[in-house]
């Protein structure tokens, strides 16, 4: 359908831009399938990535030749707020990646989302790239917020020799008497035996055993899926398998559970252990399910402060929902804070991408982008211009008068810019390659702007 009828409406809408505080819903539908693939084929070594400054390609990662790989999971937590991370060296060659987000209510109660990052082959995309990527989309999401209690994000070395490295940490933490309520391990959760992107059954497995309280996780993390809208079906496995980090801290009477892919049907990897194990073997829609999946339990377990720190966001203003709080607004676009810009509201001399930081009883949280597009600019009426359809799925036309030029950006709802086109009269874009989900498309002339919502299917 074309929006013409709809534009109207559209502008008011984005005229004033505002929603409620996060919630775990929200979170869930925050996991990112585009950043999930992008760091597969990173650490998979499919893709060149930049370490210590460096264009390296992560091919290997097996326990004797996977300092780059270690080197690439630090430099991927210390990009985000709110962690403190531990490079811990354990033997000559292991090194675990461990970051930590304190608890701002509860600090001693600790929970844990881990996977181990080497390999015994070149790619292992599966085994268990799927695991580490994972652990890091979960950092990125709740990295911004303040939770009651603490995540400790585990990224464990020397698994594919013994559990070395899990093993090192969990004899440390029960020396130390450290209070971890539950170990969430994920080892292989990427291979779907159905044509990937199929509905199919969508079988997963969480391996279990009457240790601690890992029978209660395993019933928290099915009370999550229950909760929740998601595409799985769910295989209990108990007792559950020995042969990954989980029974680490089963050993020392931790509770821990193991989540992945289906052995338990025989639905799993056929290139297990092999340098056939890519990304293009993997069902990533599937994946995608579980780590949302996952992304859920941990928030539901560390528990939200309810801090709200959303924008409102008129023609020329944009401004904290959260009041009686301090403030900090950032040049997205820069990573640098706006200088003197510490008041509730901000009003914006240029066009560009803002969050803020919203600061309340000593704790931190960080906006979503917003991006001013069109200061000074007078918006498109229904008659000027068309988009369609809505839902797209591979195309998306923009009919506008003649031969007007300008300027189209597609921007993701986090902000982050997608695509960007110069068009000179009407035109056909293609967005085949765009994950299924919500954007704004920003329309920009030398006199008029607008911004649309649009949907990819």
């Amino acid at each position: 359908m074309k929006l013409k009828v709809l534009i109207a409406g559209l502008c008011a809408v984005f005229v004033v831009s505002t929603s409620t505080a996060q919630n775990i819903q929200e979170l869930i539908n925050a996991v990112s399938l585009e950043e999930l693939t992008l760091t597969l084929n990173e650490f998979s070594g499919e893709i060149p990535t930049t370490v210590n400054g460096n264009t390296v390609t992560i091919i290997n990662r097996q326990q004797a030749n996977n300092d780059i790989a270690a080197d690439y999971l630090v430099e991927r937590f210390e990009s985000l707020d709110n962690l403190t991370i531990i490079d811990q060296s354990f033997n000559t060659n292991g090194r675990n990646i461990v970051a930590i987000q304190e608890g701002k209510t509860n600090p001693d109660n600790i929970y844990m989302v881990c996977a181990h990052y080497d390999s015994v082959a070149n790619f292992c995309a599966d085994d268990n790239a799927t695991g580490t990527a994972a652990v890091l989309e979960m950092a990125r999401i709740l990295s911004t917020q303040c939770l009651e209690n603490t995540i400790v994000y585990a990224l464990w070395d020397e698994e594919e020799i013994g559990l070395l490295g899990s093993q090192f940490y969990a004899n440390q933490a029960a020396a130390n008497g450290d209070n971890i309520l539950g170990v969430l391990n994920m080892d292989m959760m990427g291979y779907d035996g159905d044509n990937p992107g199929d509905f199919g059954d969508n079988e997963f497995d969480i391996d279990y055993r009457n240790i601690a309280g890992s029978p209660a996780m395993k019933d928290d993390i099915i009370s999550v899926l229950d909760t929740y809208d998601f595409n799985l079906s769910v295989i209990e496995v108990n007792p559950g398998t020995f042969a990954s980090d989980h029974s680490s801290f089963w050993a020392q009477g931790y509770s821990a559970v193991l989540l992945g892919e289906s052995w338990e049907t025989d639905d799993e990897t056929p290139f297990y252990h092999s340098s056939n194990d890519r990304v293009a073997t993997l069902d990533l829609p599937y994946y995608h399910e579980l780590v949302k999946l996952v992304t859920g339990y941990i928030t539901t377990k560390a528990t939200l402060l309810p801090i709200d720190n959303t924008v409102t966001q008129t023609e020329t203003t944009l401004t904290a929902n959260q009041g009686s709080a301090s403030y900090q607004w950032i040049n997205a676009e820069l990573n640098l804070p706006i200088s003197g810009a510490t008041n509730q509201t901000l009003m914006p001399t240029e066009n560009g991408t803002y969050t803020v930081e919203i600061t309340l009883n000593g704790c931190t949280e960080t906006s979503q982008p917003k991006v001013v597009d069109d200061l000074n600019l007078e918006q498109f009426s229904s008659e000027e211009l068309s988009v369609y359809p809505n839902p797209a799925h591979n195309f998306i036309s923009i009919a506008i008068p003649s031969e007007m030029e300008m300027d189209v950006k597609i921007y993701d709802v986090s902000g982050k810019l997608q695509k960007e086109h110069h068009i000179a009269g009407s035109t056909t874009l293609n967005i085949e390659k765009l994950p299924t989900g919500v954007y704004f498309l920003s329309l920009r002339s030398k006199e008029k702007a607008g911004i649309f919502k649009i949907v990819k299917s």
